[in-house]
């Protein structure tokens, strides 16, 4: 069975860091790219990152310089470390295997996690 699953979010403060861990399992995580994609109440799910399976990254503008996607193929999981969070990355995480573009995009990624919650509040 297809699976992946997300851990590593919490309640951070303002200016604080978590990594997000993605776990596959039933497939070869290696032969696709990780994707992370978040969604917040009331807004569309939004592409943060993603990485091709031989390790190039692709970043959303806005959390460029602040997250880090991370791969571990002999692992079959993905990571994404995000620092210098704010109220606005508040959201469920998502992390998802596919195809990585320079436009990531929810069509591009055919199995998903069921999320884990990030929350940025003081």
């Amino acid at each position: 069975q297809v699976r992946l699953v997300e851990s590593g979010g919490g309640l951070v403060q303002p200016g604080g860091s978590l990594r997000l861990s993605c776990a596959a399992s039933g497939f070869t995580l290696k032969s696709y790219a990780i994707g992370w994609f978040r969604q917040a109440p009331g807004k569309e799910r939004e592409a943060v990152s993603c990485i091709t399976n031989d390790g190039s990254p692709v970043y959303a503008d806005s959390v460029k310089g602040r997250f880090t996607i991370s791969r571990d193929n002999y692992g079959n999981a993905g990571y994404l470390q995000m620092n210098s969070l704010n109220v606005e990355d508040s959201a469920v995480y998502y992390c998802a295997a596919g195809d990585c573009y320079s436009d990531p995009r929810a069509t591009d990624f055919r199995a998903w996690g069921q999320g884990t919650q990030v929350t940025v509040s003081s």
